[in-house]
């Protein structure tokens, strides 16, 4: 068998490694006696919950860390267990992973790329987290993947949705439960050319950073090829909270749509200044303006409100969804919140799961053992029915929802209304079309 092989197994060991003379990662040369970094020694195993807890996407950061703790509890046994009952895989018992009782240290991004590699840094190489999760930024997915990648941990990605995470930013020790812009650009496609025609100019706003560059990138190779022409496409900050002097041009531009690239509180506030300025009640070129969403949130429809009525955009997953694993979450969540979860909570609570069920079936913490468990992996039960990590990248692949803001909401829960489950099939790529090389799992020291 090769090195490669044997590395990826899970099987050289760390003196094997130091001999063939691969470097191991700085901050972990004083750990060569271990087979692999953080190996849990003890009756418990950290894992590092690293989200935004300030900063545009802090909402979306407040509610992973409730999804993380959830299944912290689940994971120890305590709870009724949420999605561990209707997970196919059915090698969780509630005893922890590998009887070792799951403990967390968690971390701010603040939606930085610096901050969020520091504070990853630091419960790798401090607290000796063997596992690190969460973000609700894709610059933060992929910086911090990339420490992962270099520190020997397996990093499962929270709420990332550029192309970029699990294309040409791709780490072997990286894993994505999320859909990604590609997946949002043909699922939607469809939807825009049946309900606004195939006739229409647009305007993009985007959040100038790799997620909304992606984004902006994925819905307008789709609708151009559908019909639309896009007029024009311009920047904003992250750190932006008023659009007015962004949304004024649009008026002036001949646009009839304008898609608002934007994602937490960047969307709430665009779509708010849009809403402000008279879009939706404008007609242009003869037809009512229309505005798009192409990646939406419970969150982020609450935050707007009654300004998202109509409005059609893309999810990854809806809690009113009603297979039994989305119904288990729901009403675990929903015990110990008081309010149903939202899709950044789904997908950080599955990672936490798929990453302690892939150890208990490898009968390993290491991370080459971890990721094989991972790769090429099927299961059900979790929401979005039948869903598949896929080896060449570790893209998960399942239906994608198209969503539309209420006309008539029952609560402020309820403000998005699932028009369309767009089947795996329509939205799945050959994994070679953004780039970017695996490489070789890394286990560290």
């Amino acid at each position: 068998m090769s090195k490669t092989n044997l590395t990826r197994r899970g099987l050289l060991r760390s003196g094997a490694v130091a001999g063939a003379g691969v470097a191991l990662p700085t901050i972990f040369t004083g750990s060569s006696v271990a087979a692999f970094t953080n190996e849990p020694t003890g009756s418990t195993v950290t894992l590092g919950f690293n989200v935004p807890q300030t900063g545009p996407y802090a909402d979306e950061g407040a509610d992973e860390l409730r999804a993380y703790e959830l299944a912290v509890e689940h994971l120890n046994g305590g709870g009724d267990g949420g999605m561990m009952n209707t997970f196919s895989s059915k090698a969780l018992n509630g005893s922890g992973i590998l009887g070792k009782k799951v403990q967390y240290v968690t971390g701010d991004t603040q939606t930085k790329s610096d901050a969020a590699r520091a504070s990853a840094k630091s419960m790798i190489e401090k607290d000796g987290a063997v596992m690190i999760t969460g973000g609700s930024s894709s610059g933060v997915a992929v910086a911090v993947q990339a420490l992962c990648q270099e520190a020997g941990v397996i990093f499962m990605a929270g709420l990332t949705h550029s192309n970029d995470t699990t294309g040409k930013d791709k780490r072997a020790n990286g894993f994505r439960h999320f859909f990604n812009s590609y997946m949002s650009g043909a699922a939607l496609a469809p939807i825009l050319a049946k309900n606004y025609g195939t006739d229409r100019k647009a305007y993009h706003l985007t959040a100038d950073y790799n997620w909304g560059y992606t984004t902006e990138e994925a819905i307008r190779n789709s609708t151009e090829a559908m019909g639309w022409e896009t007029v024009a496409a311009v920047k904003t900050p992250l750190t932006q909270t008023d659009f007015s002097s962004y949304i004024a041009p649009v008026l002036q531009s001949g646009a009839d749509v304008l898609v608002l690239n934007h994602y937490g509180g960047n969307m709430v506030n665009s779509l708010t200044n849009a809403v402000q300025f008279g879009l939706r009640e404008k007609v242009v070129n003869g037809k009512n303006f229309e505005i798009v969403v192409p990646l939406y949130s419970r969150l982020m429809a609450k935050g707007a409100g009654a300004n998202v009525k109509g409005i059609y955009g893309s999810t990854n997953w809806h809690w009113s969804l009603q297979d039994e694993g989305t119904k288990a979450f729901v009403k675990s969540f929903g015990t110990k919140y008081g309010f149903p979860p939202s899709q950044a909570a789904h997908t950080c609570y599955a990672q936490a799961l798929l990453y302690a069920d892939a150890v208990q079936r490898a009968g390993s913490f290491n991370p080459c053992a971890v990721a094989e468990a991972l790769e090429g992996f099927e299961f059900d039960g979790m929401g979005n029915g039948k869903t598949l990590y896929r080896a060449e990248d570790h893209q998960c692949f399942k239906d994608v929802l198209v969503v539309r803001g209420k006309e008539n909401p029952t609560s402020e829960f309820d403000l998005l209304e699932i028009v369309e489950i767009t089947p795996v099939e329509q939205v799945t790529y050959d994994a070679s079309i953004f780039g970017g090389q695996l490489g070789t799992c890394n286990p560290g020291a």
